[in-house]
């Protein structure tokens, strides 16, 4: 949401700067700039989430929990 704000912003004030495609191009950069910093952002979240489960994985090992197997997917065994 911020980026669209961001990039929104950003278009309208390089519209209002220049005319024709310059404005397109910048616009286009700007888009650019931000899904980049979106998927940098997404990349940062999902080590983090990785490395927190191995933090919760090796306490739970310490305490003597076992860690509970993946989860299986739903077996069919009835007939329709």
């Amino acid at each position: 949401m911020f980026t669209g704000l961001v990039g929104v912003s950003a278009y309208e004030l390089l519209r209002k700067a220049a005319g024709g495609a310059p404005v397109r191009r910048a616009t286009v950069a700007a888009a650019e700039l931000s899904l980049r910093g979106t998927r940098r952002a997404e990349v940062v979240a999902e080590s983090a989430r990785l490395k927190a489960a191995d933090v919760v994985a090796e306490a739970r090992e310490r305490i003597g929990e076992e860690a509970s197997p993946p989860a299986a997917a739903a077996v069919h065994d009835h007939d329709h």
